[in-house]
């Protein structure tokens, strides 16, 4: 039996999570395999309920568990320079903890939701890739400082990478490209970083024990622009860190919504699933949010974690047959679709997979 820890986090978090298991709930009677799922705290509501965005029941809940759900974690009522505890640091906490190294986030131009793109629709036509960006190394995690020097303050942040770290992700991206169409870009600026060549050196040693993957390389400026310019050119895109988070949120854009993108981030045991969007304060507790990233979020986890391929599938036909239907909450409707709330959207998926 597959065991879940479900952490909903803040905002509307915790609504599109309530809606995901429902899908996730439907999916495993038709399927027939079970499940079990337990809830833990993280972010804003952690901190109001023990003092730490991270505390240790959570802790404790997903390392024994096969899979998590998160939710989103965030919200105005802890967000000021003067707060020393943030909801944010539950989630690189988790991450942490779970040694997750690598983010999968898919970018997919769904046709019904054409229109919704500030692109122009022949350019994003077709667009279906996915991001695989390094998610323990580089900046983020790279020694850093502030200090004074002759009265002039300095900043510093460093990139830092072991071959083996670039050599761990890269492989990550060839195998998922093996699924798909067996075409990879590397991302890198080896132009002016040390750490972007060794990234490059490395990403070439190891395509030659996959001669089935056609590889190139863009420096991640050129990246950025090729996004705008032909974003259906590219499948998978493996960068580092700091690229990767910047690459990835400009590619969401490329879909119309943030409320249709799932995330997983994976590393060598328990896996992590969550929709791309923040927490959305400013909607929560009023049947508005999207619960579409968090519902394809679970396809994502019956796919890698479960494994079950074809539960998953059919979340996802599911979600393509209502948005054929018109089915749209507000971040995606256009005139002449059907406005739904939350829940609702969550009923036409479950109807459609029974």
């Amino acid at each position: 039996m597959f065991k879940l820890a479900v952490v909903p986090g803040d905002g509307i978090g915790q609504e599109v999570t309530a809606q995901a298991l429902k899908v996730l709930d439907a999916i495993s009677k038709k399927y027939n395999f079970a499940y079990t799922a337990q809830t833990g705290l993280i972010g804003g509501s952690a901190i109001d309920e023990t003092g730490d965005p991270f505390p240790q029941e959570t802790q404790d809940l997903v390392a024994q568990s096969d899979a998590v759900l998160l939710g989103a974690v965030g919200g105005l009522k802890w967000d000021g320079p003067e707060m020393k505890v943030r909801p944010e640091q539950g989630l690189l906490g988790i991450r942490q903890y779970l040694k997750l190294y690598a983010n999968l986030r898919p970018v997919k131009c769904w046709p019904q939701l054409i229109e919704q793109s500030p692109f122009k629709k022949e350019r994003i036509a077709g667009v279906d890739l996915l991001i695989v960006r390094e998610l323990t190394g580089g900046a983020y995690f790279g020694a850093r400082g502030t200090k004074v020097v002759d009265g002039i303050s300095k900043a510093y942040d460093t990139i830092e990478y072991s071959a083996e770290e670039i050599r761990r992700i890269v492989n990550v991206a060839f195998d998922l490209a093996q699924q798909r169409d067996k075409k990879v870009t590397s991302v890198d600026k080896a132009n002016i970083l040390d750490s972007s060549r060794l990234w490059r050196k490395v990403v070439l040693e190891e395509v030659v024990k996959h001669p089935e993957i056609t590889l190139n390389h863009l420096y991640v400026d050129n990246c950025a622009m090729q996004l705008c310019l032909n974003p259906a050119q590219f499948d998978v895109i493996v960068t580092e860190n700091t690229f990767g988070d910047i690459l990835s949120d400009q590619a969401s854009v490329l879909g119309g919504s943030l409320g249709m993108l799932p995330s997983a981030s994976i590393g060598a045991g328990t896996a992590l699933y969550e929709p791309v969007h923040g927490s959305a304060p400013d909607i929560a507790g009023q049947d508005k949010a999207n619960p579409l990233a968090a519902i394809l979020s679970v396809a994502m986890l019956l796919r890698i974690s479960f494994q079950q391929p074809q539960a998953a599938l059919a979340v996802e036909k599911a979600v393509e047959t209502i948005l054929n239907q018109g089915l749209r909450t507000a971040d995606i409707w256009t005139p002449g679709n059907i406005r739904v709330g939350t829940a609702e959207m969550t009923e036409a998926i479950i109807k459609e997979i029974s």
